[in-house]
């Protein structure tokens, strides 16, 4: 077990950035993150504004993690990624997929707010007349969908062929219900659980409760590379590995993960540096013919100039950086730190 670096150490070298988007996602037009380094290079701070200093604590664990320590022996040279899709208009798809060059899984993400089940079928069809019948499809709705609006969507849906509906209820018991209604209506589709195991104290607890198919991994939310890594050793089930709208550095955390996983089923959703209109590396963290190779992942360092292009305005900064601080304080206080 490793010593917290403490606050002066971790605060020595960061740089507070605004990333404007392409199109919104989450709800967000424009990204901010807070990329510090350390001896072993650079990490990223980014939880979501409305999480509070417990959760984001996590994701500073994170940072430290990447900032701090080498990562795990990688048994792949390069990670298949899939396109991330907006909650955009089924006539903008084609242009979206255009930013992910190579990718045959696309995650389309549902159940956007203000928009209808019709909205996500027009969308999801666009997706499968794009990339043809041999193109994976994925969708994503964020725990929206109650049991039975997640029945009646699912079941629209698959007929363009679903590889895995990600999350698409709120609960485990509720994911738990959804996958006997849907085995009961015969509609195959599998379940992923991503916000279940990123929120939950015990990620054991979504295989044990036969709630999902599928584990979708993320490496800041679990608290940096060698956490996660045995999160999905541990939960026993098949594993994506996914970004949470990470900058290049980041997605290098990512790349680590899913290098070093020993199988990987799956494309993962490390490819959403393409929903940036800048970036904080002068080579974006992009696929290659639809991979990241990872010695191109390793090499990812911040430029300057575009730190200094992107950087956050100053009352932003200091946000981020009171945040950071108290993020601090509830990793010093807690027992047993690591990692």
């Amino acid at each position: 077990m490793s010593d917290l670096p403490t606050l002066a150490e971790v605060t020595a070298d960061v740089h507070v950035v605004r990333l404007p988007m392409r199109v919104p996602f989450r709800g967000v037009l424009e990204r901010e993150a807070l990329l510090l380094r350390g001896p072993a290079g650079w990490g990223e701070f980014s939880p979501f504004l409305e999480y509070d200093d417990h959760e984001a604590s996590r994701w500073l664990a994170a940072a430290i993690d990447t900032a701090w320590h080498e990562p795990p022996p990688a048994v792949r040279a390069s990670v298949p990624v899939n396109a991330t899709m907006p909650a955009v208009a089924a006539r903008d798809v084609a242009a979206v997929l255009e930013r992910f060059p190579g990718c045959t899984t696309v995650k389309v993400k549902v159940a956007e707010q203000g928009q209808s089940l019709s909205d996500d079928v027009s969308r999801v069809a666009q997706v499968r007349a794009v990339i043809g019948s041999a193109g994976r499809i994925r969708v994503d709705a964020n725990g929206a969908w109650s049991v039975d609006d997640a029945d009646r969507a699912l079941a629209a849906l698959a007929r363009y062929g679903l590889e895995y509906a990600e999350q698409p209820c709120a609960s485990l018991d509720e994911l738990g219900a959804l996958r006997r209604l849907l085995a009961a209506h015969g509609t195959d589709v599998l379940i992923a659980a991503d916000e279940s195991i990123r929120k939950a104290e015990d990620p054991l607890h979504v295989a044990a409760a036969g709630s999902a198919d599928v584990v979708v991994i993320k490496v800041a939310p679990l608290g940096g590379v060698r956490c996660a890594l045995e999160v999905a050793q541990v939960c026993g089930l098949p594993a994506v590995v996914s970004s949470a709208l990470d900058t290049s550095v980041g997605i290098t955390a990512g790349v680590a993960l899913a290098a070093a996983l020993p199988q990987l089923p799956f494309a993962c959703g490390l490819g959403t540096v393409g929903l940036f209109a800048h970036d904080v590396a002068a080579r974006p963290l992009r696929p290659v013919d639809g991979r990241i190779p990872v010695l191109a992942a390793q090499q990812v360092v911040p430029d300057p100039d575009r730190l200094v292009e992107l950087a956050a305005p100053a009352d932003r900064e200091r946000w981020w950086r009171e945040r950071l601080a108290r993020c601090h304080a509830v990793l010093s206080a807690a027992a047993g730190w690591r990692p």
